[in-house]
């Protein structure tokens, strides 16, 4: 069992880098995936975590990228930390979204300095104005400060920058990367849709389709795959766990019914350009 899509307080989980490490060899975890937002700071302190557990530490991240009907978001594999055309992108998304969570405790009136705290110091995003909302007692929980200040069309809801996703899948390929569509399904398209934008996404360098997510039914990751498999594209994993922040997911295991192969890490590799 693999887990190609965890989060840590790095960006916007509640666990750190190490402890997510712990919780993929509790889980049975022979590989995870550390895919923070933005951010490659915690593949070192994962990694290392991982050796002395004996299991396999991914290096991700996960960006959003812009569509003609929205967004979506992109899982970026096998790019370490340090220099190269992908990582001076994520330096200027971490720019821009460190503007962004300024404006966003500034409308929200929440103190700067606390979200950053709740964060950890670096990365911070809605799930810690969240956490601050709810001790502020003006939500009751994580999703009900989501549902009245945070989600969609609400105060909280900032504009982000989104990057276009040719230069996304372009950049991933030139250091040494795969991109992979994230949670298909939350792109809202009806399926027929979604067919046409996973085809065109293939055909600009899309390396795979995560299909077997944490919170799809057993009939939707068979429709995911065999969606990428029709598009020539490695078929991916994970269970997008949150910590505290998505209570519902847990590394390697989802909802509890997920089990995402261990053959699939291999052929996810063999994408690599250098591969």
């Amino acid at each position: 069992m693999i887990d190609l899509h965890t989060h840590s307080t790095v960006s916007d989980g509640s666990d750190p880098p190490g402890r997510v490490a712990e919780l993929a060899a509790a889980a049975g975890c022979t590989a995870f995936a550390l895919t923070d937002h933005d951010r490659l700071d915690g593949l070192v302190a994962a990694g290392v975590r991982a050796a002395e557990l004996g299991v396999r530490m991914v290096p991700g991240c996960e960006i959003s990228c812009r569509w003609t009907l929205g967004s979506f978001h992109l899982l970026v594999y096998f790019v370490e930390a340090g220099d190269g055309p992908f990582q001076t992108e994520l330096a200027e998304l971490q720019r821009l979204r460190d503007e962004r969570n300024v404006r966003m405790a500034e409308v929200l009136g929440l103190d700067y300095g606390e979200l950053l705290a709740e964060a950890g110091g670096a990365g911070a995003g809605r799930p810690h104005a969240a956490a601050l909302l709810v001790r502020q007692g003006r939500a009751t929980s994580v999703a009900d400060a989501f549902d009245r200040h945070l989600g969609r069309g609400m105060l909280g809801d900032v504009g982000r920058h989104r990057t276009e996703p040719a230069l996304a899948i372009d950049l991933a390929r030139a250091s040494g990367g795969v991109a992979v569509l994230a949670h298909p399904l939350s792109m809202g398209l009806e399926r027929a849709a979604l067919d046409s934008a996973v085809a065109e996404l293939a055909e600009l360098g899309l390396g795979g389709v995560e299909a077997h997510y944490g919170r799809y039914d057993p009939g939707q990751r068979a429709a995911l795959a065999a969606l990428g498999i029709a598009n020539g594209l490695a078929v991916t994993g994970g269970s997008d766990h949150h910590g505290t922040y998505k209570p519902d997911l847990s590394v390697g295991v989802g909802r509890g019914d997920l089990d995402v192969p261990d053959d699939l890490l291999p052929a996810l590799e063999a994408r690599r350009p250098s591969a």
